[in-house]
């Protein structure tokens, strides 16, 4: 090994056990399956990395020609890449897709979405044999549209495209839609629990586990207060049952959430007919990366627990947002609580493949970004940002777009080559045991 690679190799140890080494220690058979997982491939280790990113936006890839007071403190996802995607079912009974997943948002340079998105973009441009001629024009036609749309927006919104529902979707993105409107509530009921003498129950298994009568009372006792942090709106139209039929542990749900417990929590819907139950989950919420990084005592004190932090950002980013995203705390430790909808689909990028196709879907991801980004601001019910954050954006790039977009363009090439070197080096350290912990 290179002293480089040997350097890089020490920094990605000391960042990884700074994130993750206190949960390692609580559950190193997680972590072990979460590093297993990421290391897989250079996209799946990019994804559970989040860490490392940010990291390095401070060091070799830093660049802050775009960004200045204000476009330094944009609501950002925190965690955009390309696998990010999705359907959800919004406030009004409206399938939209969208950017899912908040569970990293905070407040910070709107330029760090932008670039952890057009670095996903690159490694899935790689895995798919493009050329580099390519990825450079499907990173440029993401940055273009991304800006087009902003634009629109920051002049009234006349020209903006808005969200991305059956009614204007094409392509890929229909298909997805179209998938997730063949979901039911029946179909997810039918998948995750069981009729047991005219009642239902969790079925057990798989990761889910049944839960002591102590914990049990802990989690009611949670959700009552759950219940008061929804808006006025979504109690006043659909009033959600507080009886709580069942309740259960899970146990690895998803690359990012290893050794962060989560439970479920079983309904019953708005009539006695069992088709009408509703699963809730309740998760463990946790710093996101990128606010190691941002030095902002007004985000830092805004938030009263990580779970409050999730869902505010959420109701921030997320125009017309799951009505049922909600927090509360358990045990003194701040959780997340939503619904879990049968009306999701993820984009699958297996199914996307020859450049055309790409460049569509990117441009409506695109316009998907810029959405975000305008809706947290002085015109929402948010006062954490209080300008307007398309206005701020518009004028930073505008003096340079060419810049800004041969900019995203580099960055793409760079740091997805960096993440390809940093999976072969993350992939040596685990197998030859040099991951503290597990």
């Amino acid at each position: 090994m290179t002293d480089v690679a040997e350097r890089r190799s020490d920094f990605i140890v000391g960042v990884l056990t700074e994130e993750f080494g206190t949960l390692i220690a609580l559950d190193p058979a997680a972590f072990r399956r979460k590093f297993r997982k990421m290391a897989a491939s250079p996209f799946a280790f990019y994804r559970g990395s989040a860490s490392l990113f940010y990291a390095d936006q401070r060091g070799d890839f830093g660049d802050d020609r775009f960004l200045d007071a204000r476009t330094s403190r944009v609501w950002i996802h925190g965690d955009l890449h390309a696998e990010n995607f999705g359907t959800y079912m919004n406030g009004s009974g409206q399938l939209v897709f969208n950017v899912n997943d908040f569970d990293e948002a905070y407040v910070g340079p709107f330029t760090w979405d932008l670039r952890r998105f057009v670095a996903s973009v690159a490694l899935i441009g790689y895995g798919k044999a493009l050329s580099d001629r390519v990825i450079s024009d499907l990173v440029a036609g993401f940055a273009h549209s991304y800006l087009t749309e902003l634009r629109a927006i920051a002049a009234g919104g006349d020209d903006a495209i808005g969200s991305i529902t059956l009614d204007n979707a094409d392509g890929v993105l229909r298909r997805v839609l179209q998938r997730a409107r063949l979901n039911t509530r029946v179909g997810l009921l039918s998948a995750q629990t069981t009729i047991d003498s005219y009642e239902r129950r969790f079925s057990l298994g798989d990761g889910v586990y049944e839960v002591d009568g102590d914990t049990r009372a802990g989690v009611c006792a949670a959700f009552e207060d759950y219940l008061a942090t929804l808006p006025a709106a979504t109690t006043r139209e659909r009033p959600l049952s507080s009886h709580i039929k069942d309740v259960v542990l899970r146990k690895g749900v998803g690359i990012g959430s290893a050794g962060l417990p989560s439970y479920n929590l079983l309904l019953e819907g708005h009539t006695q007919a069992l088709e009408n139950d509703v699963v809730i989950y309740m998760k463990q919420a946790q710093v996101p990366a990128v606010a190691r990084y941002v030095d902002d005592e007004r985000v830092q004190g805004y938030f009263r627990h990580q779970g409050h932090r999730t869902a505010e950002s959420q109701r921030a980013l997320q125009a017309h947002a799951d009505p049922w995203v909600g927090f509360t705390e358990l045990e003194g430790v701040g959780q997340l609580v939503a619904e879990v909808s049968p009306y999701a689909a993820d984009l699958d990028w297996a199914d996307v493949n020859e450049p055309d196709e790409l460049a569509g879907v990117l441009a409506d991801l695109g316009r998907s970004v810029a959405r975000m980004h305008s809706v947290a601001d002085d015109e929402s019910s948010h006062d954490l940002v209080d300008y307007s954050t398309e206005e701020a954006i518009v004028a930073a790039v505008d003096a340079d777009v060419e810049g800004f977009v041969t900019h995203l363009v580099e960055f793409a090439h760079a740091y997805g080559q960096r993440a390809r070197e940093d999976h072969q080096l993350f992939v040596d350290l685990f197998r030859n045991g040099q991951l503290p912990g597990v």
